[in-house]
Order: structure tokens, then C-alpha cells, then sequence
């Protein structure tokens, strides 16, 4: 007993990381009509989400959790109830900036922040947006309680759900220079039911959150579609852009898609998420994907289950996810090869996340580009790599042709400007013809 009291009370260890050269306001109902939910698309092969049994594992009955966590037992020695009243948050968690330091040298030569699995626990944080309905604003959370998963309820800057480490100790973070006692990890989840699908497919919406999703460098992103009942006319008109919308999720963005009939069964989910996400990081069985000579998926648990935190002042927008790839490379990982896991804390991420708070003028000429009908983030990231900013984009513009050129020539040089320049690319990162003429109505027009 006094050697666990010990374990609560010390500093986690650091581990020194050398340097190397290498609106959101909607309301969501449920249906009883039933949906076949069967089919599913296959996880790619670069996700964590890799083999029939993780999937299933996804997917499997709530297993009680066989522990005693160090924050549930009082003084007097009684245990509180597992299931609680939902954890509101009536002011926002303190948010701090990633961007007032400015651009640093890359990669930074720093000691990560090591977070023993005694340090935490797992919560389930839910956005306060998502209801049931109007007059049933805490059905979410209510039914997630009495599942034994005690939300925390918030305003989310990104997703409708993630899941995050709370320190026991408070203070914890703040002995070595961060904010807060929460650590982002590596799971989110953005709820969408099927009219809601359409929706965000008709006005660009879906592109927008797949691209914010890419650029907050969560892991496992994991998109729950709600199959509730659809007028005919508009499941038939639909039917194909929305399975095409799903099928390049998961195959383009490396993203996970769980399938659901109504809002009771995300519900299920999202406790049966919570339950296993506990047994990942606080019991320590981490799994490790290795590939063997017949290219076989295997799964092979590991102890090394620490989480490392990144100190904030060497986040930066602009080198975030550069930053993130490097520390994931696993260049730096020590002679077990156990993986390590990079996180930042709550408010370094919702910094991060935020639509203004650290918006670059690179983040908005990228959101300016798909407000073109037809143009992807990824179409979008090709043409910013040729003219880095809006001012050099409509310059280049105003030069196409030559002096003394009939207007029809100039316009006609104009219009096919983009396509010439990005013609050798392929893919979903192709500029067409059509496309092209498009954007330079949009950015040429004098």
C-alpha cells in the first residue's frame, strides 16, 4: 500500500529525445426504423484499425473492467459509484496559445514528458452540441452513465467526441511549465447521421472537417454514420455520393467508419470505445503491430503504455505535424522498439483545433480555395505549394498572356492556367480542364 502511495505521488520520469537529422449547432434525433448495418468498408493497411479481431474488439459487449482506480476511494474507505452524474463544464478549460513563440528550429532537440499509466485515467469527453433533441439536451450523456461511463460534458473545437488522460494530481502538469491536467489522446470521433451526411456533402462541409481532422494529427479518427430512415427520393439521388463519400474516408483518409442504425447504438459504442480505451492505456496492454514474411497482420501486446507528453512551447502551427511525423517515425525508439506515444495537452490541442485561434495565412488561402465547388483539400494543398499566398495567386493570374494580347487570348490563358501547372499530377490531386476554368473565373477576373 505505501509503495502504491508512492508511485501516485512521484514526478514522472522524463526520457531525452536527441536530437536527429532524419454550426455546430444541430440537433441529431433518433429513428426506429432498422438499417442494415452490415456492410463495411475494409480498413486500409497503414491504420491502427488493421485486423478482423481489433475491429472486432471495436465491436465486442462491454466487459467489466476488474480495477480500483486511485481517485475512487475516499478517506473514510468507501468507494464511490461507478455510474455518476455527467461532469459539466460550465466555463471552458484554460486554453493556451501554441503561436505566440513564434517559428523554432526544426526538429527541436527537447525531454519529452513521460506519464506513467498510475498518473491518469481515461475519460470520455462529449460535445455539449451533441443532443437528442431540442427539449432532450442530456439524453447522450445521461445514457452513457448508466452504461458506467460518466462524460465529460464541453464544447468541443474539433469532433463530437475524444477521449482524453486526467491526471489524479492536478498539479501534476504545472510542475513541469503546462496548463492544465488533461492529455489529448490518440482517438476522436465525429458523429454524423445520414441526412446529416448529405448535408455536409452538398455544401462542402465534409471536406472542411476532413481537413481539420488531418491537420489536429490524431491517429485514430473514427467517423460513427447513423443509417436512420431517408426519404426515397432523396436515398436514391444520394445513395452513390454517400457511399463514395465513406469509401474515400476510409481508403484516402486512413480513417475508421462504424456503421449504426439509430442513436442508441453510437451510444453502445461509444461505452464499449470507453471500456476498451481504459484497458489500452491504464492497464498497460498496448498492442504492436508487426509484419511478418507471408504479410500477415499480428497483433503483439506490449507494456509500453506511458504516454509522452510534448512540452507546448515547441508547438507551433506550422511545424505541428511535421513534428508529429518525425517523433512518430520511430527513429528515436530505444533498443526494446516498444512504441512510443507523442500527445500534447488538452488546451495545446484545442488551440490547435480551433477554426481562428491559430489560423496562418496558409489556413485561410487553403479554406478560401474550397469554397470552389469541386475543389478538395488535397487539390487545394497542390495549388498552395505553386502560390504560396492569395496576393502571388492573383498576380500570376494578372500576368498570364502576353502585352498586346486580345482580351479572348488573356482570358483563354487564364482559364487553363491551373491545369498546365498541376497537369502532371494524378489522382484526387489532378486539377481538370473544367476545374481549372472554374478557379479562374473565381481568382482571375480583373
Amino acid at each position: 500500500m505505501q509503495e502504491s502511495s508512492n508511485a501516485l505521488s512521484r514526478k514522472p520520469d522524463r526520457q531525452i529525445l536527441g536530437e536527429t537529422t532524419s454550426t455546430k449547432q444541430r440537433v441529431k434525433g433518433t429513428s426506429t426504423a432498422k438499417t442494415d448495418t452490415s456492410t463495411a468498408f475494409r480498413k486500409p493497411p497503414n491504420s491502427v484499425l488493421l485486423t478482423d479481431d481489433f475491429v472486432e474488439l471495436l465491436s465486442s459487449p462491454v466487459q467489466p473492467v476488474k480495477r480500483k482506480p486511485a481517485a475512487s476511494v475516499s478517506k473514510g474507505g468507501s468507494s464511490k459509484p461507478l455510474a455518476e452524474p455527467p461532469l459539466e463544464a460550465p466555463i471552458d478549460p484554460p486554453r493556451m496559445s501554441v503561436q505566440d513563440s513564434g517559428p523554432q528550429p526544426f526538429p527541436p532537440t527537447f525531454e519529452p514528458i513521460r506519464i506513467s499509466p498510475d498518473n491518469f485515467t481515461v475519460q470520455l469527453v462529449l460535445d455539449n452540441r451533441e443532443v437528442r433533441a431540442i427539449n432532450d439536451r442530456d439524453y447522450i450523456a445521461s445514457e452513457l452513465t448508466k452504461k458506467g461511463v460518466t462524460p465529460i460534458v464541453r464544447p468541443l473545437e474539433l469532433g463530437d467526441a475524444l477521449w482524453i488522460a486526467k491526471c489524479h494530481d492536478p498539479t501534476l502538469l504545472s510542475r513541469y511549465g503546462e496548463e492544465g491536467d488533461e492529455i489529448v489522446l490518440d482517438w476522436i470521433v465525429e458523429r454524423k447521421r445520414l441526412d446529416d451526411l448529405v448535408g455536409s456533402i452538398k455544401d462542402g462541409r465534409f471536406h472542411e472537417q476532413k481537413f481539420r481532422l488531418r491537420k489536429s494529427g490524431v491517429k485514430n479518427v473514427i467517423y460513427v454514420i447513423e443509417e436512420i430512415a431517408m426519404n426515397i427520393e432523396t436515398a436514391q439521388k444520394y445513395h452513390e455520393a454517400v457511399e463514395s463519400a465513406i469509401a474515400s474516408t476510409q481508403v484516402v483518409n486512413g480513417y475508421f467508419v462504424k456503421r449504426t442504425g439509430k442513436l442508441d447504438e453510437t451510444i453502445r459504442y461509444l461505452a464499449r470505445m470507453t471500456v476498451m480505451l481504459k484497458d489500452l492505456y491504464e492497464v498497460g496492454l498496448f498492442f504492436k503491430l508487426r509484419v511478418s514474411l507471408n504479410r500477415l497482420l499480428i497483433l503483439h501486446p506490449s507494456q509500453s503504455s506511458s504516454l509522452h507528453l510534448i512540452p507546448t512551447r515547441h508547438l507551433h502551427p506550422t511545424t505541428y505535424l511535421p513534428l508529429l511525423t518525425h517523433l512518430r517515425s520511430g527513429l528515436h525508439n530505444d533498443t526494446t522498439n516498444a512504441p512510443k506515444n507523442y500527445h500534447i495537452t488538452y488546451p495545446s490541442f484545442s488551440s490547435l483545433a480551433s477554426k481562428s485561434d491559430s489560423l496562418t495565412l496558409r489556413d485561410v488561402f487553403l479554406k478560401m480555395l474550397m469554397c470552389s465547388r469541386g475543389v478538395t483539400g488535397d487539390k487545394a494543398l497542390e495549388i498552395q505549394k505553386v502560390w504560396e499566398t492569395p496576393g502571388v495567386f492573383v498576380e500570376a493570374f494578372e500576368n498570364c498572356g502576353k502585352e498586346g494580347d486580345a482580351k479572348e487570348a488573356r482570358e483563354k490563358e487564364r482559364k487553363k492556367m491551373v491545369m498546365e501547372r498541376l497537369g502532371g499530377l494524378v489522382g484526387r490531386r489532378k486539377v481538370g480542364k473544367v476545374l481549372s476554368a472554374k478557379v479562374a473565373e473565381v481568382w482571375g477576373e480583373g
